[in-house]
């Protein structure tokens, strides 16, 4: 293995938050010094790794989670790592099973707080459909975990004959959106008090199984979904463009923004695109099942804001681009840095 660090200190000497917060800089870090040392073996990168098993095609997954506060309008810590874990094996089309929960636990947590989080995960962990076999405990120094951070591994076993993947999708498949976008991190936001907005947005946090569910019942060809968590929708469009070497269009006016939502982000100088949400998705399909897709979303709660956004479509000049309710056009990248930190 070559011991020269492939991101040179000339480029960043130290890391930085924007290397965590979904955007360029963290696709960076993934690609060039993570996966370059890992050289995984299951196929594309994605939030979950599919591979054979004895009793089928099964998914596997981890991640991190260090929100601030541990509490905040529609969700928690806690409830965030089951669901968040859970979905993106959802969208690898694998019905969650089984959860590992490894905590760091801050001296000076009040016992009272950590009793609240560990009743809302086992609630959490019923609501999903999961079970919590295994785990770790570790206590550090005041000052140096923000109260409390959890890291969850999820296993899943992915549905028979259901094959999700970027190169499934093909030019003229219709885009869709499974709810209204950018909540979960105004929420977020909005309990750190920090800017003192007053709002009573809620987080999406939700579990995106039954949705995934209820499409591939449905008989639908799905070709593509992903959750649209850290970078919100447009990092995820512009991943799919990526993955694909194909273009995305959408309308804009056609995504769904809560009012609240919108103001805030008008207010703060934020596009509500690159929020992050915890129970929202893109899902690629035929353009010919879009309506269908749309209707069979809009019948589960939580969802009733589901639209169809955008088309695939050849590759373009730019990969990811966006017509605005006045009629013209941007282009949408990934962010170099991040809007708003620590939110998931």
């Amino acid at each position: 293995m070559d011991l020269a660090c492939p991101i040179p200190v000339a480029e960043f000497a130290e890391v930085t938050l924007a290397h965590g917060g979904g955007g360029r800089l963290m696709q960076d870090l993934i690609s060039r010094m993570f996966a370059a040392s890992f050289a995984p073996s299951h196929g594309p990168r994605g939030d979950s790794a599919v591979f054979d098993a004895p009793g089928g095609r099964m998914a596997f997954t981890t991640d991190g989670y260090v929100v601030r506060p541990l509490v905040f309008p529609g969700g928690d810590i806690a409830r965030m790592a089951v669901f968040g874990t859970c979905n993106d094996l959802a969208v690898c089309g694998a019905r969650p099973l089984h959860l590992s929960v490894a905590m760091v636990i801050e001296e000076g947590l009040p016992m009272a707080t950590l009793w609240q989080l560990c009743a809302s995960l086992a609630e959490a962990a019923c609501a999903a459909g999961v079970t919590v076999v295994t785990g770790d405990t570790k206590v550090v120094e005041r000052g140096k975990a923000d109260g409390l951070y959890l890291t969850t591994s999820g296993i899943g076993a992915v549905l028979p004959g259901l094959h999700l993947g970027a190169a499934q999708v093909q030019p003229g498949d219709a885009v869709l959106v499974s709810g209204d976008v950018g909540r979960h991190g105004i929420a977020v936001l909005a309990a750190r008090g920090d800017l003192g907005l007053q709002t009573d947005i809620t987080s999406d946090l939700a579990p995106l199984w039954p949705a995934v569910q209820a499409l591939h019942e449905s008989g639908l060809a799905l070709r593509w979904m992903r959750d649209a968590t850290r970078g919100g929708l447009a990092t995820v469009l512009v991943e799919l463009a990526e993955a694909t070497g194909h273009s995305v269009r959408f309308d804009e006016a056609s995504v769904p923004v809560a009012g609240a939502v919108q103001a805030a982000c008008e207010l703060l100088g934020f596009d509500p695109l690159y929020i992050a949400n915890e129970g929202c998705m893109a899902v690629v399909v035929p353009a010919a099942q879009a309506d269908e897709a749309a209707c069979v979303l809009r019948a589960l709660p939580g969802h009733a804001q589901a639209a169809v956004i955008g088309t695939v479509t050849p590759r373009g000049a730019a990969p990811v681009t966006a017509r605005s309710p006045a009629g013209g056009q941007r282009v949408l990248r990934m962010l170099s840095g991040e809007q708003l930190p620590r939110i998931c």
